[in-house]
């Protein structure tokens, strides 16, 4: 039975990573995947995945208001998909989170979702939180703070590195923007301000 999985974990983690060894995994056997990433994540460029270690790999960039059930669903006639991989899946409007649930229930097509958890004010992404409330499957994919606890939030910086507390929830960047935490330096950094 498909399932909808849901891999969450702060930035610099791995995800990415995670996400292109599933997928090549699967063409290794000689399966179809269908990578999407979020259009407005254009770090590696629109419809590319990379991870910080150098891999990437073509996807195809999905906005707020596209219906991804649709997509995969046609693609899958041209030629069967053995698995749906999601990069920031944070970013995904919780109607198409159900869309990606259908694609496992009803079509028989597994789809791993990967994404972050909480924004940089420790709120949960629309995304997340529907994943978070009907995914089969949660993954937690750990990474470490400084102090080598687990890494469970994360702290945006400004242009000098210092922590913000306000601001637009997206606002795609990387090591340069964004640091993890495990909660309680977290904390520290966010009261100290």
């Amino acid at each position: 039975m498909a399932k909808l999985y849901f891999n969450y974990a702060t930035m610099n983690a791995g995800k990415s990573t995670l996400l292109l060894q599933a997928s090549y995994n699967y063409h290794e056997r000689g399966m179809r995947t269908v990578i999407l990433t979020a259009a407005l994540d254009s770090r590696a460029g629109v419809g590319r995945v990379a991870s910080r270690i150098g891999l990437g790999a073509d996807a195809i960039p999905f906005r707020e208001s596209d219906d991804l059930h649709a997509l995969v669903t046609n693609l899958h006639r041209d030629e069967p998909v053995a698995c749906v991989f999601i990069d920031e899946a944070q970013f995904l409007a919780p109607e198409q989170v159900w869309q990606l649930a259908r694609l496992a229930d009803r079509c028989g097509i597994p789809v791993m979702a990967y994404g972050l958890r909480t924004d940089f004010q420790g709120k949960l992404f629309p995304g997340s939180q529907e994943l978070l409330a009907i995914a089969d499957e949660l993954r937690e994919v750990r990474t470490i703070c400084f102090c080598g606890r687990k890494a469970t939030m994360v702290a945006r910086l400004d242009e000098e590195g210092k922590v913000v507390l306000e601001g637009a929830q997206v606002d795609v960047g990387g090591n340069e923007k964004y640091v993890s935490f495990c909660r309680r330096h977290w904390e520290d950094k966010i009261r100290c301000i």
